[in-house]
C-alpha cells in the first residue's frame, strides 16, 4: 500500500497551493495530513470544527472535504496576508467562519463555544493555551496536532517545546492520545472527561 496514492484533492485545494508557494508560504499542512483531516473531520455528522492557524487554508480545505452540509468550521489566523487566500478561495462556503485574530486571544475569549474537532496547527492552541483550546472540547472530540516530528523550519530549541508538549499530552487525565510516525508527526487525542 501506498499511502500517498489515488488522493482525492479538495476542490479549490490547486489554486489554493498555487497561491501558497507564489507567497513563500511553507507552514501548509501536507497531503496525507489533509487526507486525515478530511477522514477524521466525516467522523463527526453535524459537527462543529475549530482550526487554529488557517495558513493559506490547505487543511481547511480538506476539513471543509470531509465535513456535511450540517457541519460549522470556526478558522483563527493572525496573519491577514495568508488568511486572505483561504477567505479568497473558501470564503463563499458557509460553513467556514473566518477570523483574523491572535488565536490565543481568541481562546481566551471563546467560553460560549464548544467543539467536536479540533486541529491546532499555531502555537496557540498546542504550545500556548492548550488548556483554553481543550476547555472548548466536547466529551468525545478530537484533539489534532501535526508537525511533531522534526521539520526543516523549525526555529533553535524548538525540538525541545515538541518533546516538552508531548510529554504534557501523554500526562493528561482527560485525553486519551495515539502518536502517529507519520506525515509530518501526528497526535491524535479523544477527551475523555
Amino acid at each position: 500500500m501506498n499511502d500517498a496514492e489515488n488522493i482525492k484533492l479538495p476542490p479549490r485545494l490547486p489554486q489554493i497551493m498555487s497561491e501558497t508557494a507564489r507567497l513563500n508560504f511553507s507552514m501548509a499542512s501536507d497531503q496525507l495530513t489533509g487526507s486525515l483531516l478530511r477522514t477524521l473531520a466525516a467522523t463527526k455528522p453535524a459537527g462543529d470544527f475549530l482550526e487554529l492557524g488557517t495558513g493559506t487554508g490547505v487543511a481547511t480545505a480538506w476539513l471543509l472535504d470531509g465535513m456535511d452540509r450540517r457541519s460549522r468550521l470556526v478558522s483563527v489566523e493572525n496573519d491577514a496576508a495568508v488568511l486572505a487566500v483561504a477567505q479568497k478561495f473558501l470564503g463563499e462556503d458557509r460553513r467556514a467562519g473566518f477570523f483574523h485574530a491572535d488565536g490565543g486571544w481568541w481562546l481566551e475569549h471563546a467560553e460560549c463555544f464548544r467543539f467536536d474537532l479540533i486541529f491546532a496547527d499555531s502555537w496557540p492552541g498546542k504550545y500556548t493555551h492548550l488548556n483554553e483550546a481543550l476547555r472548548l472540547l466536547k466529551r468525545g472530540g478530537l484533539y489534532v496536532i501535526d508537525d511533531m516530528s522534526p521539520q526543516p523550519n523549525w526555529p533553535d530549541g524548538h525540538a525541545q517545546r515538541v518533546d516538552e508538549l508531548i510529554s504534557i499530552l501523554e500526562n493528561r487525565k482527560d485525553l486519551v492520545i495515539t502518536k502517529l510516525n507519520w506525515s509530518t508527526g501526528i497526535i491524535i487525542g479523544t477527551k475523555i472527561l
